[in-house]
């Protein structure tokens, strides 16, 4: 799967694309290929605070928890509601599929994240293919 040029990567397997000051993520192809089905998605209320490199919530599947790394800082403005129910939309359609809105308390650290061809390199680096 081609990882979309206009997105920002972490180390981590999320994914972030900016509107303005709000930074839409969620998680990569990769990512949700290496969970299998995901079945639960835990996040954070609209309002709360998240941090660059620290956990935001989980992601659940049939093989494990992971825990979900916010690309930036800044304050959740918006949270997809859908996954309660739907969770699986994340294996489907995972880069189409946000989990959380942020507005960035910085948006220089979008710029400091990995580019598709860098997350693509650093893919695989980790799979030694």
């Amino acid at each position: 799967m081609a990882y979309p040029t206009n997105y920002r990567y972490t180390r981590e397997h999320e994914w972030i694309v900016l509107d303005g000051k709000i930074g839409t993520i969620g998680i990569t192809d990769y990512a949700q290929n290496s969970l299998g089905d995901i079945v639960y998605v835990d996040v954070p209320k609209v309002g709360d605070t998240v941090t660059a490199n620290a956990t935001f919530g989980s992601v659940e599947s049939v093989k494990a928890v992971s825990d979900l790394y916010s690309p930036v800082s800044g304050t959740v403005t918006a949270v997809n509601e859908e996954l309660k129910n739907t969770p699986d939309k994340i294996n489907e359609a995972p880069h189409e599929t946000w989990i959380i809105k942020v507005e960035l308390a910085d948006p220089a650290q979008f710029d400091a994240l990995l580019d598709a061809a860098a997350y693509e390199a650093f893919i695989s680096e980790e799979t030694g293919s």
